[in-house]
């Protein structure tokens, strides 16, 4: 995506390309290289060549999650996968590149048409499996911040515009389980399905997941807390969808 800022004459590049097939990237390491670290350095290449400014995004994922807190910006990245290296990968690359690029790392993204991969974003799919039966199992041992892609595009957009530079966390207010997730979006369309936690070992997948992908800023504010989040999200969905 490209936008212009008219009254500064800068063009703004926003690097939303990734191969995001967590359990995908085990199996095929060099094609999420590709595209998560080789491509995002051509991007910023490309970007410095030509005097345009850039936002990349990144994942909680270059965490491995053995923290007992959320990471902030300084903490060291310690991924445990084929995806999370790969996009740590790419964040160097940027910064090499382009140090002045804005590397911006979220957390548990939902928003309208989510993921191709994994078939829609989590309350979709959520809602669909609710529909379909009456109980569900939802991990109850990964923690995250469950993060609107509305929020993050408008917070984004506005960091790039005030020139904020290099590694950020842009995710929602506060953190919960999937499990917590799940309750909130069920509570809100009024469904009373049986939710049993489950634990990740249970679950089937290849790549290790952080177990707590939970991520704060020590530069700027939270977005809307995660409960704002699903609530806009759904509301919109149903008001679009009328």
């Amino acid at each position: 995506m490209r936008r212009e800022i008219t009254s500064k004459s800068i063009e703004l590049v926003f690097n939303c390309a990734a191969y995001n097939a967590v359990d995908g990237a085990e199996e095929a390491p060099a094609a999420a290289r590709a595209v998560n670290a080789v491509g995002a350095g051509n991007v910023a290449r490309a970007c410095r060549d030509s005097g345009a400014r850039l936002v990349h995004f990144s994942t909680n994922y270059v965490f491995g999650g053995s923290l007992d807190r959320p990471y902030v910006e300084t903490d060291d990245p310690d991924p445990t996968s084929v995806y999370g290296q790969s996009k740590r990968d790419g964040e160097i690359q940027v910064l090499t590149e382009l140090p002045t690029a804005l590397v911006i790392r979220s957390s548990g993204l939902f928003g309208r048409g989510g993921s191709a991969v994994k078939g829609g974003s989590f309350p979709d799919r959520l809602l669909a499996r609710a529909r379909s039966g009456p109980e569900l199992g939802v991990v109850d041992d990964q923690r995250l911040n469950p993060t609107f892609t509305g929020h993050l595009a408008r917070a984004s957009i506005a960091a790039a515009e005030a020139g904020s530079t290099g590694l950020l966390h842009l995710v929602a207010a506060g953190c919960c389980s999937y499990y917590e997730f799940a309750l909130e979006i069920l509570r809100l369309v009024s469904l009373n399905n049986v939710v049993k936690r489950t634990l990740t070992e249970s679950r089937p997948g290849v790549a290790r997941r952080p177990l707590n992908g939970c991520l704060l800023s020590n530069r700027s504010s939270p977005l809307p807390a995660w409960q704002n989040g699903i609530a806009e999200y759904l509301e919109s969905n149903f008001t679009s969808a009328a």
